[in-house]
């Protein structure tokens, strides 16, 4: 006799439907005449649409421009029928805030997700019910499931044993009762944990600061270069630091820790050492952005600009003064008065 297989299909969140002005991940599934369907990954692939009006706040060029099937982005919920099972999504409405605030809780709903479906697959269970007495206890009590599951990975009895669930039998009288029981079984416990600590080891933060530096002495380059490993020596193993240029006069420094306080006071430390070593050839250090966490967000915006700035170089590839300055990393210089510090 075939035994029917677990169901694994299964929102990420107990509420069955997101909440207006709330910022949720989508994937876009069909362009049609009226706008977009798309579906909404966090809450089970559930259908949402995307008129046209709510693409843009500027007049609209190319639908195609702005939105392909296959993408995946956050946008605005503007209304919720839960009778009809209507979603009206905005993408014009969706602020820089809520983009990052909605990937960032997406990243760690999805790492959430892939674990608690690995382990009712690999243990025959509901997804709902291994979510019904564990996921969503554990979203309620830390805000989110992935606060717990860091917990879990050093003290995993300090978090799953307070999580139960109520059962009903029949008591020696015939008569049903209720009983409170431990969430899940031993095997159910030892698997989950086993999964957390495969998949949650701790990511580094990568820490950014920009700066930017000018020198206008004779062997200016050399001075600057020499600033520049000044600010790389400053790192150590647990936080190596890292200098780019971005465009001349334009600097980033960057390190990668897990102590977000130990990598800020590196890249303090290293902008210290790069300003005291320009400033004996009568250079100038200045901080447009001081030491601070960055996503993967503003790497690709940074990628994106530099990438820009590399085109428009190649634009002028006649003037040759413009490839020296960007050889050089010195910044605007003053040929009549190269001898003379700003």
């Amino acid at each position: 006799m075939a035994v029917n297989p677990p169901n694994l299909e299964c929102r990420m969140y107990e509420a069955k439907y997101p909440e207006v002005d709330m910022a949720v991940m989508i994937q876009v599934k069909n362009i049609a005449d009226m706008g977009a369907y798309v579906s909404l990954l966090e809450y089970n692939n559930i259908e949402g649409m995307i008129l046209f009006s709510e693409l843009s706040r500027r007049r609209i060029r190319s639908v195609s421009s702005l939105i392909k099937v296959g993408r995946q982005e956050p946008v605005m919920v503007l209304r919720v029928d839960k009778e009809k099972g209507y979603i009206d999504l905005s993408k014009r409405r969706v602020s820089e805030e809520d983009i990052q605030a909605c990937e960032e809780r997406y990243n760690k709903s999805k790492l959430v997700h892939s674990i608690m479906r690995h382990v009712a697959e690999t243990m025959q269970l509901d997804l709902e019910d291994l979510y019904i007495h564990v996921g969503w206890p554990l979203y309620r009590k830390y805000g989110h499931a992935f606060e717990a599951f860091k917990v879990i990975v050093t003290d995993p009895d300090s978090v799953l044993n307070s999580l139960t669930r109520e059962v009903r039998e029949i008591g020696p009288d015939g008569q049903e009762v209720t009983r409170v029981v431990p969430a899940m079984t031993e095997q159910v416990k030892d698997a989950l944990v086993r999964n957390i600590r495969r998949r949650m080891t701790p990511q580094p933060l990568k820490i950014r600061a920009d700066i930017e530096m000018k020198c206008f002495q004779y062997d200016g380059v050399l001075h600057i270069k020499e600033a520049m490993r000044k600010a790389e020596a400053a790192g150590n193993n647990d936080c190596p630091v890292k200098i780019k240029l971005v465009a001349p006069p334009l600097y980033v420094l960057t390190t990668q820790t897990l102590d977000k306080e130990q990598g800020i006071h590196v890249l303090n430390a290293a902008i210290k050492a790069c300003t005291e070593a320009i400033d004996l050839h009568k250079g100038k250090l200045t901080v447009k952005e001081a030491p601070r966490a960055v996503s993967e967000r503003d790497d690709k915006l940074l990628a994106e600009h530099m990438a820009k700035l590399r085109a428009d170089n190649e634009e002028v590839s006649g003037d040759e003064e413009t490839e020296e300055e960007e050889d050089t990393g010195m910044g605007e210089i003053d040929l009549d008065n190269a001898g003379v510090t700003e």
